[in-house]
């Protein structure tokens, strides 16, 4: 299955700090189906279904395949507004240099064991969202395409061979960095956690349709040039590697968010150097998840 949130269409804030309404939908071929509409106490996200557990997304299974066959296929994806794939992780993890052409590029040491930083709630945007940022805090402004997991139950100590077992699903990240930024700090949260740099989606694809995450084509294209073409199968340590190593000091809670890595091909490392600038559109791309389109708005 596939999962989405969009933004309310009634959804008219008073102001720009007023929080957005969104809605859970199942995406399919014909369209998006509003769990709100065929399902009584349905939850108000992916983050309520994956708390009530297994059982939940069995009985939205249920009602979503009687609605279809019943012809009911959902509205048109046309004209709905894309919120962030993942809303309310309870922490977004990062794993930095976990390819090692990427590593190489930057000139970075990919360690004995791998690079972990957090990513601020503030910084998730969804599918073709405008991400804006003030040339005067940074004209290096860089793309990374990613794969995202997300965590369905409680992991702590989990081992490799049974880690993905706790997966819930997949989704696409962008992890939007500050270059100039990230080489002045010492650490790597504030470089890439600007507001609208950490987009998600367009969906989250339940991890029955990946059966293994280790095989999977991943892309970048900037202004419709190919920039970054990979694959997963190139991460340094596997989803499942990371799993277990980030369980071994911490419990995982139901919906976090990991962001495994990227590959080589980043902006910072090419000559001439490229990177994000106002009007730019930039689409990133995971085989068998999708592919998230972020639009790029620089300010004086």
């Amino acid at each position: 299955m596939k999962f989405a949130h969009f933004i309310a269409t009634d959804h008219q804030p008073s102001s720009t700090d007023a929080p957005q309404r969104v809605r859970l939908a199942v995406i399919s071929d014909t369209g998006a189906m509003f769990l709100d509409e065929i399902l009584e106490d349905a939850p108000r996200d992916l983050q309520e279904l994956i708390e009530r557990g297994p059982s939940e997304l069995d009985r939205v299974r249920s009602f979503v395949s009687a609605q279809a066959a019943h012809g009911i296929s959902g509205e048109p994806l046309d004209g709905l507004v894309h919120a962030s794939a993942v809303l309310r992780p309870p922490t977004v993890l990062a794993v930095g240099l976990n390819y090692s052409a990427h590593s190489q590029e930057l000139n970075l040491k990919t360690d004995n064991a791998p690079t972990i930083f957090c990513l601020w709630a503030n910084s998730l945007t969804g599918h073709e969202a405008t991400t804006t940022w003030p040339a005067a805090i940074s004209e290096q402004v860089d793309y990374e395409a990613e794969l995202g997991v997300v965590i369905g139950r409680a992991a702590r100590d989990v081992e490799a061979a049974d880690a993905l077992d706790y997966v819930f699903g997949y989704t696409v990240v962008n992890d939007i960095t500050a270059r100039n930024i990230q080489y002045s700090e010492a650490q790597w949260s504030r470089c890439k956690s600007f507001d609208g740099f950490t987009p998600t989606g367009p969906v989250v694809v339940t991890a029955d349709e990946i059966p293994d995450p280790q095989q999977l084509h991943i892309s970048t294209v900037l202004d419709g040039v190919t920039l970054q073409d990979s694959s997963t199968s190139h991460m340094v340590r596997s989803v499942a590697t990371l799993i277990e190593h980030l369980s071994g000091s911490a419990t995982l809670l139901p919906g976090t968010l990991i962001s495994t890595g990227s590959p080589g091909g980043a902006g910072y490392s090419r000559d001439p150097q490229v990177f994000l600038t106002d009007g730019a559109t930039v689409t990133v791309s995971v085989e068998g998840v999708g592919a998230l389109t972020t639009h790029c708005r620089v300010t004086a």
